[in-house]
Order: structure tokens, then sequence, then C-alpha cells
């Protein structure tokens, strides 16, 4: 059978999620990544730091926490 390939990577150095050095949420991968924004997820404080200079530079720095990216989006929502 062929292995899919994994559809989430680090937005700034495109390592997959699930691979080796890949930071989890309290180091658990059922946690998810430690690190998200709203254009994707993160591997690294360090590629989550190089993701907020660049954002700066470009005065594109969110406004408001991200959604979990691994959290379906109610349908009933209001």
């Amino acid at each position: 059978m062929l292995a899919r390939p994994d559809a989430y990577r680090c937005i700034e150095c495109g390592l997959p999620y699930r691979a080796t050095g890949f930071s989890y949420y309290h180091g658990d991968l059922d946690n998810g990544p430690a690190c998200w924004t709203d254009r994707g997820i993160l591997c690294s404080p360090r590629c989550s730091l190089a993701h907020h200079r660049k954002r700066a530079t470009e005065g594109t720095l969110p406004q408001e926490p991200a959604p979990d990216p691994f959290e379906a989006p109610s349908l009933f929502r209001r």
C-alpha cells in the first residue's frame, strides 16, 4: 500500500508534521503542533520567531489569535 503524503508542513522550513524534530503541544503528537498562525503550522519556536519577524517586516501581523488548524469548523456557528 502506498503511503499518503503528509498534508501538513511547517510554513517556514517545510518540515512535515510528524517528522523528527517537530514540536508538539506539551510534547505529545495527539495534542497537535506547538505553534501555528493564520497561514499554517510552524514546526518549532525558531520557525515561529522567523515567521513573526517576516510578518512584522511585511506589516501583516495578525490582530487576533489564529484558530486551531486541526479543529473541525462548527456547522452551527452563530
